[in-house]
């Protein structure tokens, strides 16, 4: 009689915490998803107008900052733009000998962009360079600690919101 009651009550206190734990776990992921969306959609909304403009301005970096903030959430954002240094030299290697030299890009990262922006309000792009942009969380929300949590128990704990996007400029900008 003694054991029936000590399962009884066990019983109780596992249903009790499985009603409340998984639909808190239901939720909070679905946030994470809604949170996830709205980072994505943002930072491929920034790389594509920026894509089609030639230039980043200060107010659509504070636009994309406003938006991904807006989900609660705090993000690390890093730009990289692989700018096109075309050197027109010409190659002794191929055999057509009037072919114009390799095209070289080198990267520009997300403090020398903000230099531009803080100091000039835009950061001009040119036809061919390539523009990366991707947003990642910085805080755990309630999702990524009870995933964390799970995942540490198998032996993965790296689940993060993160945006990502990149592509070609297609036009050369003017300030």
């Amino acid at each position: 009689m003694e054991g029936e009651t000590l399962i009884t009550i066990v019983a109780i206190f596992l249903a009790a915490i499985l009603i409340g734990v998984f639909p808190m776990m239901s939720i909070a992921e679905r946030n994470d998803d809604i949170s996830e969306l709205t980072v994505q959609t943002a930072v491929s909304e920034f790389v594509d107008n920026a894509r089609k403009t030639g230039k980043i301005t200060e107010e659509e970096y504070d636009n994309l900052i406003a938006t991904i903030y807006s989900t609660g959430n705090t993000y690390d954002i890093a730009m990289e733009v692989q700018l096109l240094d075309e050197n027109p030299s010409k190659k002794t290697t191929q055999m057509d000998e009037t072919k114009i030299g390799e095209n070289i890009y080198y990267s520009v990262y997300t403090t020398q962009i903000m230099d531009d922006l803080d100091n000039k309000g835009v950061y001009t792009l040119k036809e061919g360079d390539i523009i990366t942009v991707t947003a990642s969380n910085t805080n755990n929300t309630i999702s990524q600690m009870l995933k964390n949590f799970f995942y540490s128990l198998s032996g993965n704990d790296t689940y993060r919101i993160v945006g990502s996007k990149s592509g070609v400029v297609a036009v050369t900008g003017s300030k």
